[in-house]
């Protein structure tokens, strides 16, 4: 696989690159090391699973995937216990290879070095040169639900920062709410040593009760291990407006995880309503919002294909458990 193909692939779904000229940079090397962090917090659901994608993209690019278990970092965002995160931790690591990730996948706790004594003095040295006000700002997509802020809100992104040096990172993913903790790591990484990564972001998808963002804190989430009836009930639930396209998370759902390897999508219907249709992804919104299309029809059709999609997950979880 040449460079521009990579690159096309790396693309494919994303919003933004931080840069495309530092990413060909960065894929002519021998074993660029692409990065990720999760809180281990809830199930595993759709919303990770768009970055999830991505790192599998990176990886057959000739990326080493790290993944960081952020333990510490979801203890400073208050997602409960160390003993309960790092339960979830390993449920996460699970997931992740469920959904395709290889085994050379490197999983990592942010615990095993974030008490270290030289990541401890690397976050004193930049939390010297990062003002209240940037790091206030750099997570205000990421407590923007909070009403009474914490101390630890300012360490986090120091910390994020810090973990890309001692990771060794060329490239970072996230989706668009890590957008300003990243440019933070653009800034300042130079300036503890390490040059400056690669930032790639993707989309957020939708709750599926038509919120900014799915999220298993507020139970608006289709999980990557839900059985076939757990996925029926809720994106039968789901918010899904007639003729509406922006912020409809079934047509998202269609977007992201069936049109990214499907050309189109079967709408089954009676032949009183219409008969069947066959729809690429283009003709799908067209009929949609041309209100020819119904949302039950379309959930339909989401659903029975997403069941499918999903069916490798659970087998292998089952094997795992």
């Amino acid at each position: 696989m040449d460079i521009d193909t990579k690159i096309d692939m790396i693309e494919s779904g994303t919003l933004e690159i931080i840069s495309h000229d530092e990413l060909k940079e960065k894929l002519q090397k021998d074993y660029p090391v692409a990065y990720i962090g999760y809180e281990p917090s809830g199930k595993v659901h759709l919303g990770h699973a768009i970055t999830v994608k991505k790192m599998i993209a990176l990886q057959k690019a000739g990326f080493k995937i790290k993944i960081l278990l952020a333990d510490l970092h979801a203890y400073l965002n208050g997602k409960g216990t160390l003993e309960e995160i790092k339960e979830i931790s390993e449920y996460m690591q699970k997931c992740f290879l469920a959904f395709g990730l290889s085994e050379e996948t490197e999983f990592i706790l942010g615990s095993s070095f974030q008490t270290d004594e030289n990541y401890t003095l690397k976050v004193y040295e930049l939390a010297l040169s990062t003002t209240l006000t940037r790091a206030r700002r750099s997570m205000a997509q990421i407590t923007r639900d909070k009403e009474d802020h914490k101390v630890a809100e300012v360490i986090y992104p120091i910390m994020q920062v810090i973990d890309m040096l001692f990771l060794d990172v060329d490239l970072a993913l996230g989706g668009m709410e890590q957008r300003k903790i990243h440019m933070l790591a653009r800034e300042n990484l130079p300036k503890v040593g390490s040059p400056a990564p690669v930032i790639i972001h993707t989309p957020l998808l939708h709750g599926t009760d038509g919120s900014e963002k799915m999220s298993s804190s507020k139970e608006n989430f289709i999980a990557i291990d839900d059985t076939p009836n757990d996925i029926k009930k809720k994106i039968k639930n789901s918010y899904c407006p007639a003729g509406e396209i922006e912020g409809n998370p079934v047509i998202e759902i269609a977007k992201y995880f069936i049109y990214d390897s499907h050309d189109t999508l079967l709408i089954e219907r009676p032949p009183k309503f219409g008969g069947n249709l066959e729809l690429n992804y283009e003709e799908l919104l067209e009929a949609y919002e041309n209100r020819k299309l119904h949302p039950l029809d379309l959930k339909n059709a989401v659903t029975a294909n997403l069941i499918k999609i999903l069916e490798p997950v659970r087998e292998y979880l089952k094997k795992m458990n």
